[in-house]
């Protein structure tokens, strides 16, 4: 089950420390997607302060 990092919103399949952050928590429940091909480039990027490419939770709910 894909699950999103609850510091930086990047998705990891089966990961125990994100790879973008280093964070340990995350969340299997997430609403809305996107898809950051160059960081440096994106609007919405900026906005989800992703620095790197990848899958990303636009949202991500606690309960």
């Amino acid at each position: 089950m894909t699950k999103a990092c609850k510091s930086c919103h990047l998705l990891v399949e089966s990961e125990a420390a994100c790879p973008i952050c280093g964070g340990t928590e995350f969340s299997e429940r997430y609403n809305s997607v996107v898809q950051i091909f160059d960081a440096s480039k994106s609007e919405i990027a900026a906005k989800l302060g992703a620095k790197a490419p990848g899958r990303y939770a636009i949202k991500i709910r606690d309960r």
